[in-house]
């Protein structure tokens, strides 16, 4: 196993060399990994050879996968110690040189409904809001969240405003770059009934739906084009379609 990574490290390291300056090498550490959406985005980061390392951040171990770019770090998410843990890892990435972000992939789901409004700040904001905190404390200057379609602190139901206030929560941590991501309906990930992403497809615009792989691309894309920093981004249906386009042309 061992010498099967150091031939995918070797492998990656000349892929990397020969694409010279066309794209710049990065590293990402991600929570939520392990999720349905998360666990799309870490597979299209291993498949990218501009991506020289992910590190998840999981709540415990989970099966270890074949590529070498890919390894788990298991911390207590609930600990009060949990940013301070999460801004070693990000010190040690960032002292390794070039460009590291920072992403979180964390979200409930369907099963958002059968929680507390309580239960999801704990996770939305709490937890997210520590990983953040981290990041940045860490060095990391770019940030990538999933949030979801119509997010608003001020709406009436609950899980969008949940996820309105872990927005303001992670912008006021203070990235160069944040990249928001609110997919509609979405397809192809376990949490959605067949029969509701069908539906999904007859309703045009942002509230439709769209394929999980589409939003893993246009994370994959946020990382890969490295624009400026230029403060808050928001990508719904329409623009994370196009990225996922462009990442692949």
């Amino acid at each position: 196993m061992k010498a099967d990574n150091e031939d995918g490290k070797a492998l990656k390291s000349l892929i990397l060399a020969k694409q010279g300056s066309a794209k710049m090498a990065f590293r990402v550490l991600i929570i939520g990994g392990t999720g349905q959406v998360g666990a799309a985005v870490v597979r299209a980061l291993a498949a990218e050879p501009s991506c020289a390392e992910i590190v998840m951040v999981n709540r415990r171990a989970i099966p270890a996968t074949a590529d070498a770019s890919v390894r788990q770090v298991v911390l207590d998410t609930a600990a009060a110690g949990f940013p301070a843990e999460v801004s070693k890892l990000a010190q040690g990435m960032v002292a390794q040189g070039g460009l590291v972000h920072g992403a979180s992939c964390v979200g409930v789901g369907q099963g958002s409904m059968k929680w507390s409004e309580e239960e999801l700040k704990a996770l939305e904001i709490g937890v997210v809001g520590g990983f953040a905190r981290g990041c940045r404390a860490g060095g990391i200057t770019r940030f990538a969240l999933l949030s979801a379609v119509g997010s608003s602190s001020k709406s009436r139901i609950r899980y969008v405003r949940v996820m309105g206030l872990k927005e303001e929560m992670v912008q006021g941590t203070g990235f160069q770059r944040l990249a928001v991501f609110r997919p509609g309906i979405i397809s192809g990930n376990a949490h959605t009934p067949r029969y509701v992403a069908w539906l999904g497809r007859l309703v045009p615009g942002r509230f439709g739906t769209i394929e999980q792989d589409d939003i893993a691309s246009a994370f994959v894309a946020e990382f890969v084009s490295s624009p400026a920093p230029n403060g808050v981004v928001y990508f719904e249906n329409g623009a994370m379609r196009q990225r996922s386009r462009a990442l692949s042309e």
